[in-house]
């Protein structure tokens, strides 16, 4: 085959293709890891790229696998040049420094060589359920450098030719506190390149190597142009948004992130320059989480129908000072980055608000709700409970938020309750909807959750990395905020509010930890919302009274 048989036609079959060997790298992995963060909340990312590290497809578990492209190439360009890869090397690596998220983050890399000439690589991030450093699950608040938050990858060879090199895989494992686990997972990602490698091998062999290049490289193009085109159809302005972090978790005061977007012609760029400096806890993010953050909003309000790939965002600059809270300098500790990266997005968001006021809903709950206990049982057994739950979705121009709904940007999935009750000494004593979480509108925010369980060990370690607490989910065209979250403990029938972050909390046996998720902001003015729909909202509980302002506010709705 030529590559001037490309035409659309084909070129959606190539693109299915790859896409299809990314989502089968997922797969597998699903199936073969050991720990419930990867096999059952889905908190990976695979990755199908060129032979210059551009992303060409990708699974669709986490948005989160926008950070892989920025990271090959980081990989590429400072480390490994291409030409430095063997056919079965493997490049193992979680510095965040070198193109990772945060350490429990470990990301693998293969080239694909066909005919003894590199075509392309494959990739995978994984979440670990622990990594070292000062804290089970390596969650450490105390931490005010990296060095302290576990140990730190750089891109080195975890394979060379296809062997495994057993020495580097005993020193990950000798630093980690769940061995057979993270062994498990590790293993499970390079199985994954393996299937990964074979799948574009084959597309080669079946279509030939100049053909699935020169489509790759056409993908790539085409999705530019298509976010070109839609970054012109929006007026040329400038806006901006500033959105705000409860606090670092240490005695800071709020944090701000802000932008300042601009669009012209067919660019955009977002300049977070104004946000706060780079704090001493482990909340900061690095460059390529900051990207992927702005990258994900782009792709979600204006990418719907353009194939995601690292075209899509060659028309979009993003910005920001060094050594600011979205733009950390080493050694900053970063491992909670999430927490910054969601309030990238809502304001972000809340940018494109103003941009786009008829498709850009209110505020979601805008964090990741990660918390975790190490249990210690009477005969000294530990074990490591890691968990995240999301809350409301924002009010929508033609509809309510969705309630207890993942956000796109980390897109988690809920981990059976039951499953948890059979691997962990914890009992689960509630799980339900927030009534009254939900931010008054037009459109009404999504409801959050409340999460409650019992700790049946000895005893045990408790952390928790969350925020909304203060600034709650913003509404717009007037509507109202979500509720804040909350986090309570209860220990002999006396209950004790805690802070949105926590670190080494100790637990006892039968201690109750009470988590309540922050709902989604609403949509328009509250006073415009029907009746019929503020009936239904009583009916099912999801609010206690009609919202202020409406005409069923002061009627009987019986």
């Amino acid at each position: 085959m030529t590559t001037d048989n490309l035409g659309p036609v084909r070129l959606e079959v190539i693109l299915s293709i790859l896409t299809a060997i990314a989502e089968e790298m997922g797969i597998v992995l699903r199936r073969t890891a050991r720990s419930t963060t990867v096999r059952e909340m889905a908190d990976f990312s695979t990755g199908i790229f060129d032979a210059q590290g551009r992303n060409v497809a990708q699974n669709v578990s986490s948005p989160m696998a926008l950070t892989l492209a920025p990271c090959l190439e980081q990989v590429l360009a400072d480390h490994l040049p291409p030409d430095h890869w063997e056919d079965g090397d493997v490049v193992l690596l979680n510095d965040p420094y070198c193109g990772s998220q945060h350490l429990p983050d470990i990301l693998t890399f293969r080239a694909v060589f066909v005919g003894g000439e590199r075509v392309g690589f494959v990739g995978v991030m994984a979440h670990h359920v622990d990594v070292g450093g000062g804290a089970p699950g390596s969650y450490d608040l105390s931490a005010r450098e990296i060095f302290a938050e576990g140990l730190r990858i750089p891109p080195v060879r975890i394979r060379r030719r296809g062997v495994l090199v057993d020495d580097l895989l005993s020193l990950v494992l000798q630093n980690v506190r769940q061995r057979e686990t993270v062994r498990g997972d590790l293993l499970a990602q390079i199985a994954c390149l393996e299937i990964g490698a074979r799948g574009l091998g084959e597309l080669c062999a079946k279509l030939g190597r100049e053909t699935v290049q020169a489509a790759a490289s056409r993908l790539i193009a085409r999705s530019q142009a298509a976010m070109e085109e839609a970054i012109r159809a929006l007026p040329d302005l400038s806006v901006s948004f500033d959105d705000f972090l409860d606090d670092d978790g240490i005695g800071g005061p709020p944090i701000r992130v802000a932008v300042d977007l601009t669009v012209l012609g067919d660019r955009l760029v977002l300049d977070f320059s104004r946000s706060g400096l780079q704090v001493p806890a482990p909340i900061n993010c690095t460059r390529n989480v900051l990207q992927a953050s702005v990258h994900y909003c782009i792709a979600a309000v204006l990418g719907t129908d353009i194939p995601i790939n690292s075209g899509c965002f060659l028309p979009v600059e993003v910005r920001a000072t060094r050594g600011l809270v979205v733009n950390a300098e080493p050694p900053a500790p970063v491992v909670n980055r999430m927490t910054v990266a969601h309030r990238i997005v809502t304001a972000t968001m809340g940018a494109l608000a103003a941009v786009l006021p008829d498709r850009i809903p209110a505020s979601y709950y805008g964090v990741s709700y990660v918390y975790m206990v190490e249990t210690v049982e009477h005969d000294g057994a530990r074990r490591i409970y890691f968990d995240s739950e999301v809350g409301g979705w924002g009010g929508e121009p033609g509809k309510d938020g969705a309630n207890a709904f993942s956000c796109g940007l980390h897109n988690i999935a809920a981990v059976p309750v039951e499953m948890l009750e059979r691997l962990y000494p914890i009992r689960f004593r509630r799980y339900a909807l927030r009534p009254g979480s939900g931010g008054e509108g037009m459109h009404r925010g999504g409801v959050g959750l409340i999460r409650e369980w019992e700790l049946l060990a000895a005893s045990g370690t408790f952390a928790a990395t969350f925020d909304r607490f203060v600034y709650p989910p913003f509404g717009v065209q007037g509507g109202g905020c979500g509720a804040g979250g909350r986090l309570t403990v209860v220990r002999d029938g006396v209950e004790t509010s805690l802070g949105s972050k926590i670190s080494k909390l100790p637990l006892f046996v039968g201690d109750i930890v009470r988590i309540e998720t922050s709902g989604g902001g609403g949509f328009g003015e509250p006073g415009a919302r029907d009746p019929a729909a503020i009936a239904f909202d009583l009916d099912e509980g999801y609010v206690s009274n009609p919202p202020m302002g409406s005409a069923a506010a002061t009627v009987n709705l019986g």
